[in-house]
């Protein structure tokens, strides 16, 4: 093999909560974590030169080291001791910086991908070990599907897929750096934890209408306040006919589930037409086993 095509699956979390804070700075979460059908298209190929080329459809993006994906290229390179090189394209179709994980999906797609291209002798649960070397997401985007994320969001259960849902996903035009959301949360006997285990179990029961009436995102209350206009997408979205709709990681995407599709159809034009975000989209859940 000297070529390879990927998708890498962007996530929303259906539930979010911070249960503590480590002495390194880093927090301990609870997390569901679930892949939807947005995703970023990732061209590897192996070259004979020693080195790292990678391109992207966004000019805007770094091409070296700074970005995740080249990131993972060279931690496999140097893992595995690959003396030939790679050239990476990724068309990126995930919003940027959007609480999507996107930069995560990259990398774990090139983790694969290399892994496939260079013929690496390396599971899948060690590949997930050494991707917590490029951020707390990207275990969980080697793994894809449907999982219960903790400690830092490496330590993952894989959960039964999740029933497919009609999914609106909008991005208002604004940029929420996740360590700032972080520095400014604070827990104490007041904080609302959103019912991680509730979400989990309406999810066994193939409950719709229990997991969006459960969805919950402890990191709503610090995000919201700082850019009212998620408050107002989360509100125009139930107004248009959403079980539920939530923010995703840190923010500023905006997702609601909508029990059909035609109610989906309306309220994403109705949702256009406010311009409260110019990054607007129709998806739905992923599930490889599906």
């Amino acid at each position: 093999m000297d070529k390879i095509v990927l998708k890498a699956l962007a996530k929303i979390n259906l539930g979010l909560d911070v249960v503590g804070k480590r002495d390194n700075g880093y927090h301990d979460v609870r997390m569901i974590m679930q892949n939807i059908n947005i995703y970023d298209k990732i061209c590897m190929e192996k070259i004979p030169e020693d080195v790292i080329q990678l391109q992207t459809s966004l000019s805007f993006l770094p091409v070296n080291e700074n970005n995740l994906a080249y990131k993972a290229a060279q931690l496999m390179k140097d893992e595995f001791n690959i003396s030939e090189g790679v050239s990476i394209k990724i068309e990126k179709r995930i919003p940027v910086s959007a609480g999507l994980a996107g930069g995560s999906a990259d990398a774990a797609a090139v983790l694969i991908g290399m892994k496939k291209l260079f013929n690496c002798d390396v599971s899948n649960e060690r590949l997930k070990e050494l991707s917590v070397k490029l951020g707390a997401d990207v275990p969980f985007c080697v793994q894809r599907g449907t999982a219960l994320a903790e400690g830092i969001g490496e330590e993952l259960t894989e959960l039964a897929p999740l029933m497919r849902c009609n999914l609106l996903v909008a991005k208002p035009k604004i940029i929420v750096p996740t360590k700032v959301i972080y520095q400014n949360l604070k827990l104490d006997k007041n904080t609302l934890h959103p019912d991680i285990d509730g979400i989990m179990e309406a999810m066994s029961n193939n409950d719709l209408h229990g997991i969006a009436s459960k969805l919950g995102n402890v990191l709503e209350t610090v995000t919201i306040p700082m850019h009212p206009v998620i408050q107002e997408i989360k509100d125009k979205m139930v107004e248009y006919g959403a079980l539920n709709s939530l923010m995703s990681g840190s923010g500023p995407t905006v997702f609601g589930i909508f029990e059909d599709e035609k109610t989906l159809e309306r309220a994403y034009g109705l949702l256009k037409e406010t311009k409260l975000a110019p990054y607007v989209a129709k998806t739905s859940t992923y599930s490889s086993k599906r």
